[in-house]
């Protein structure tokens, strides 16, 4: 039977994660995750494809959601009130336009300094109604689509044991970023098949693969580019014909609830 192993929120979209042990699950995913969002002066967001440095930064969320702290190396810590009534700004999300809440200028000026580049931080108002697409279509806050991005141990070994062969060291799972880590499956990528997904008290339905990009390259520990891989090594057996190269899969929330590290995930649904 599959386990859940691994829980991670991300509250800053392109942040690290926030290892969780139980969590409520919500429409938009587990609590926080990607509910703020790192721009530029114009509200253009920020990634770790241009801005790798936001790796390092590590936030933390008041179990209430009104207080948020932004830590990394060699700088203090910065702990802001959670603004969710001032007015609306325009932000774009992959040329898409949404509204966000400015957070003000001490997160600004103290996420500035720490990437060296021009920064504000928003956060997903209340009135949010993004709809993310897929299968199962779902909502989410500032994620690049769906709220969950599910891994398994095995799809992430299948990966080493490749990287083992050719002589390469092998990848931490903090390099994907993802939200559920599964363990239990014989195999890799059975999360690719799995359609509908019960754990705790909570429903997922599949999305669409999760589609991955240069942010794999970034090292999550130090915040440094380290490719090719392993963007080289997907190419040579994980391409697929929606375009790209696919590890891992994304899924919508059907139906939420409480779910904890130790739940076993019963796939009631398969492609």
């Amino acid at each position: 039977m599959p386990t859940v192993v691994e829980l991670i929120t991300y509250p800053v979209k392109g942040c690290a994660g926030v290892p969780m042990a139980e969590a409520e699950l919500t429409p938009a995913g587990l609590p926080h995750d990607r509910g703020f969002m790192v721009v530029d002066g114009r509200g253009g967001y920020r990634s770790q494809r241009k801005d790798p440095r936001l790796a390092v930064v590590r936030p933390e969320v008041s179990p209430d959601g009104t207080r948020l702290t932004l830590r990394a190396p060699g700088v203090d810590p910065v702990r802001i009130d959670v603004d969710t009534t001032s007015p609306r700004r325009d932000v774009t999300l992959f040329g898409v336009p949404y509204r966000g809440i400015d957070q003000g200028e001490t997160a600004a000026g103290w996420l500035s300094e720490t990437l060296g580049t021009d920064c504000r931080l928003v956060r997903v108002p209340p009135e949010h109604d993004r709809v993310a697409d897929g299968l199962f279509p779902g909502t989410s806050g500032y994620a690049d689509s769906s709220p969950l991005h599910l891994l398994s141990r095995a799809t992430l070994d299948d990966l080493n044991e490749r990287f083992a062969a050719a002589g390469k060291p092998p990848l931490p799972m903090s390099r994907f970023r993802p939200n559920i880590v599964v363990d239990g499956w014989p195999e890799p990528h059975v999360e690719d098949r799995v359609r509908r997904a019960e754990v705790g008290g909570a429903e997922l339905g599949f999305a669409k693969l999760a589609i991955r990009c240069a942010v794999t390259m970034v090292d999550q520990e130090t915040g440094a580019k380290a490719g090719p891989e392993p963007l080289r090594m997907f190419a040579a057996y994980r391409r697929v014909p929606e375009g790209g190269v696919a590890f891992g899969s994304k899924y919508s929330v059907v139906r939420t609830g409480k779910l904890a590290v130790g739940d076993d995930l019963t796939v009631t649904e398969w492609a």
